[in-house]
């Protein structure tokens, strides 16, 4: 039998609760410890203090004693509900889900396990359980309208557009008096249902709705953008031109009203005079809008537009504006624009050197201008000219010494003509023109790592990483989630041989991507408390593709290719600095890793001085989340030892050919992984893939006959089954 609490033990067991919950760890241990003093076998208490305990990060020994607890309480939905808190802790979510609907078979009212299991249900993309869990939800609290928005949320999510459509307007009319006009919640759902019925293809019946149902909506923009977005779909042209007029007043430098406006009144690429009427219209209307002046250069040709290009350089020469180039360079795909613009720039220089105009005390404007771009014109891939760049980017700078753009261009063009050394030290020389400017500091941090000086990049960062964060800027650039940093690290570790530390920076980022995946925990039941409904639709959408964004896919290629290579040469890796254990080159790598980690060590001891001292009342909350914190292996070291480096590939493979099927270096390192694993009808998948991408690829014809090679050889050994499938591949 459980044992039964006294009305001070039950008190003192609640207050267990809120310490947990407000993360008194401490406290909250001492607490049940006073329970479990006088009642050693209340399951409860023992479940409560499980959970603290993994909260301090005693893993097992959390889940032993919550074991226990349920041996001694098998029938207590807290036991079970604190056993699968533990697990989704330790994302082990099947198993979550499973004691969350045990504890809800023992304690079916209880709201926090259904919530609890609801979230776990869509985290983990279960719809035909979060459908089921919503409901039941609605039907325990049905005058909560979050309620009906989540089992709305919940069809949508499944794919049952009409069934999410009907189920908020049940909820309207269920409604008797008029909600009021500055009620978000409303807002954000009469909107939201308007997208629901435009998804399901009735753009007619979605502009009648948003009309008359949306008019008072609060998201006036996104009412118009909608508005007219129907409009042009139904082909309502004259209603559309109103609408997206009414945008471009609201916003004149929105590009995509323009280009939308030009598609609602059927112009083609032909009718340039009449599309140059609608810009010539609105630059006249709002002369401070660039998007007027510089759209029409992406449609005229000729002289036409040679006279628009020197009208707006000479404007933005004149404001001196740093960005032009950046504004214009997807116009070098046309031959003829991209040698009109420089012999532009051209002419406009020789127009000021002749003119007697006094000299702008704005050395970036006029002249400068016109050089800074001629130099950004001729580093440029499609136009280079190394030693015309770095002529007007000398020039540019005698213009004006202390200029950070002209300064920052040198270093590219350094870097351009190969000389990495000599443009990480041009780089750090812009950043001393001004040292309180991030973004330079940034740069000049990128190029010392590109020099493969980490040590050096970390100290430059530091200059704005906080002071007070225990082992350093290193750790707070991992807390701010500084990806850029830690591929670039990784990558500069990899070229000087240090395989532990290279590998510990790309799984940073591999765990950075988890982290994003683990935050929609959080919004699953924020947003719908605040009633960002459209906004959390599109966070869900945005995750569900997370790992095809561009930092996943360097990183875990970066470290794809070096798993490779530690399988290929095992004897050529050591794992503290990846190079020949041999000699004294051996033994002097070996030095310098254990003056790191010292140093390391002593950073570290440091900055949680500097911190005690800025606080010493620091809260024991914060000492326990430290201890929590704690990296086991600060620098790789375990991580270089492995023993199957292509099973720690796949780990970054998996989603970077899930996610990025279309980027042939992934297909590429899919190969290499597989044939390596003998999982011969996965390389050829790659291989086919890569083929389809870039047929004339070299490598793809190297990875051809390498297939052609391997599978000669053991086709004959391969099962019937295999051997259908790998024919079937290479046919």
């Amino acid at each position: 039998m459980p044992q039964i609490l006294s009305t001070k033990e039950a008190n003192l067991f609640r207050q267990v609760i809120r310490d947990y919950e407000e993360k008194r760890y401490r406290a909250g241990l001492k607490a049940a410890e006073q329970i479990l003093k006088r009642n050693p076998k209340h399951g409860d208490t023992m479940s409560m203090k499980a959970l603290i305990m993994n909260a301090q990060g005693k893993t097992e020994e959390a889940f032993n004693l919550a074991k226990e607890a349920l041996k001694v309480d098998f029938k207590s939905h807290i036991c079970w509900h604190v056993y699968g808190i533990l697990y989704r802790t330790n994302k082990n979510f099947e198993e979550a889900i499973k004691a969350y609907k045990f504890a809800l078979k023992l304690e079916p009212e209880s709201q926090q396990i259904q919530r609890d299991l609801a979230i776990l249900q869509v985290q983990t993309r279960d719809y035909e359980g979060y459908v089921q869990s919503r409901f039941a939800m609605l039907k325990a609290r049905p005058q909560l309208r979050q309620n009906w928005t989540a089992l709305a949320i919940a069809h949508h999510l499944e794919g049952n557009l009409q069934e999410a459509e009907r189920i908020l307007t049940t909820y309207e009319k269920s409604v008797s008096a008029a909600p009021a006009k500055t009620d978000f919640e409303n807002s954000e759902a009469l909107l939201y249902k308007n997208t629901i019925i435009a998804e399901q293809g009735e753009t007619e019946r979605a502009l009648e709705h948003l009309e008359q149902e949306c008019k008072k909506c609060l998201d006036r923009l996104a009412v118009m953008e909608l508005r007219a977005r129907y409009l042009a779909e139904l082909g309502r042209k004259e209603e559309a031109e109103t609408a997206y007029r009414a945008l471009i007043d609201r916003n004149p430098d929105h590009t995509d009203y323009y280009k939308r406006l030009v598609d609602v009144l059927g112009l083609t690429a032909e009718d340039e005079a009449a599309q140059k009427a609608i810009f010539d219209e609105y630059s006249a209307k709002y002369p401070r809008s660039d998007a007027a002046r510089r759209l029409p250069l992406d449609f005229l040709t000729g002289d036409e537009f040679r006279t628009a290009a020197k009208e707006y350089l000479t404007l933005m020469f004149n404001k001196g504006v740093p960005s032009t180039f950046a504004n214009l360079k997807h116009l070098y795909s046309d031959s003829f624009k991209k040698d009109t613009l420089p012999a532009l720039a051209e002419e406009y220089l020789q127009q000021v050197k002749g003119s007697n105009a006094e000299a702008s005390s704005d050395s970036s404007k006029g002249e400068g201008a016109a050089l800074f771009f001629l130099a950004q014109h001729y580093n440029y891939y499609m136009s280079r000219d190394l030693a015309k760049a770095l002529e007007y980017v000398e020039k540019a700078i005698q213009l004006d010494p202390k200029s950070v753009d002209f300064q920052m261009t040198k270093a590219r063009i350094f870097k351009h003509q190969g000389d990495i050394a000599k443009a990480a030290e041009a780089m750090d020389q812009a950043r001393l023109l001004d040292t309180k400017d991030r973004y330079i500091n940034t740069k000049a941090a990128k190029y010392q790592l590109r020099n493969n000086e980490n040590e050096k990049a970390l100290n430059t960062l530091g200059l704005f990483t906080r002071a007070e964060t225990v082992g350093g800027p290193l750790a707070d650039l991992i807390d701010m989630q500084a990806m850029w940093f830690l591929t670039e690290d990784g990558e500069a570790w990899q070229r000087r041989g240090n395989v532990a530390l290279a590998l510990k920076r790309y799984h940073t980022v591999f765990n950075i991507f988890d982290i994003w995946q683990e935050d929609q925990f959080d919004f699953h039941s924020f947003s719908l408390r605040k009633g960002q409904i459209r906004a959390y639709m599109d966070m869900i959408r945005w995750e569900d593709k997370l790992r095809d964004h561009p930092f996943y896919f360097r990183a875990a290629l970066d470290a794809v290719k070096l798993y490779l290579s530690m399988y290929d040469k095992p004897e050529g890796v050591n794992g503290a600095n990846g190079n020949n254990a041999n000699g004294e080159d051996a033994a002097e790598k070996k030095k310098a890793a254990k003056k790191a980690k010292k140093e390391a060590q002593k950073a570290e001891k440091e900055a949680a001085e500097r911190a005690a001292k800025q606080n010493p009342n620091k809260g024991q909350k914060d000492k326990e989340e430290d201890v929590k914190k704690k990296d086991d292996d600060p620098n790789g070291v375990k991580l270089a030892e492995t023993k199957d480096p292509l099973g720690d590939a796949m780990k970054f493979l998996e989603p970077l050919l899930e996610f990025s099927p279309k980027n042939i270096e992934g297909q590429i390192a899919g190969f290499e992984v597989y044939i390596r694993r003998k999982k011969y009808v996965l390389a050829a998948k790659c291989l086919k893939a890569a083929r389809a991408l870039d047929e004339d690829h070299a490598k793809v014809q190297e990875l051809a006959a390498t297939m052609q090679k391997t599978i000669g050889d053991v086709l004959e050994s391969l099962p019937p089954k295999v051997q259908e499938a790998l024919k079937a591949e290479l046919a």
